[in-house]
């Protein structure tokens, strides 16, 4: 898998966010034009990947701030992702300007939803799930197709095994030889 970060306020969030792109050039002012950068280098990109290796682009879904990036945008510009050969839209939200973030459990994933449904894009989920009941969830209810995981990893490193024991996995053969012992 190859991932391509258009956001949290890198180059590619902004040249996309009206807020941090003043350009009066082909790469600013309307929506195609901010979203240029960002196609020609998923196409670059894409054209240079081995066939099979999945495509990722990771987007910032909204700015959270009036004026900024919305989720609106996003979902039209998956659209463009999937014409250009991405296979999935990691969806996370906010980190190119300040912004009032309504920060809580799963806060981020009604944004996944929304792109994978809209969009007709295969979408991951992040921000603030914390629970292997919460990750389940956000997988069978259709919010997204995988749930990523990075600072609950960080708090956590065998989160995994934690969330296949309590969601009812007992085949030791997943777990690593040097842990089997601890499950029992």
């Amino acid at each position: 898998m190859l991932e391509v970060h258009a956001a949290h306020g890198y180059l590619l969030h902004e040249f996309l966010s009206p807020l941090s792109n003043l350009r009066e050039d082909e790469y600013g002012g309307s929506f195609d034009n901010r979203v240029r950068l960002v196609l020609e280098v998923v196409r670059e990109v894409r054209s240079r990947v081995a066939a099979g290796v999945p495509l990722v682009v990771r987007v910032s879904a909204t700015d959270w701030v009036e004026g900024g990036w919305s989720d609106d945008d996003t979902v039209r510009l998956a659209s463009l992702l999937k014409e250009a050969g991405v296979d999935l839209v990691d969806t996370s939200t906010g980190g190119n300007v300040q912004a009032d973030i309504p920060v809580g459990a799963g806060y981020q994933v009604p944004f996944a939803r929304r792109i994978r449904t809209e969009a007709g894009i295969p979408t991951g989920a992040v921000g603030l799930i914390t629970e292997p009941k919460q990750a389940e969830e956000v997988l069978t209810e259709g919010s997204a197709d995988v749930v990523l995981l990075a600072r609950e990893l960080l708090r956590e490193p065998h989160w995994p095994l934690r969330a296949a024991y309590e969601l009812g996995e007992t085949d030791l053969a997943l777990w690593p030889v040097q842990y089997q012992r601890a499950a029992r």
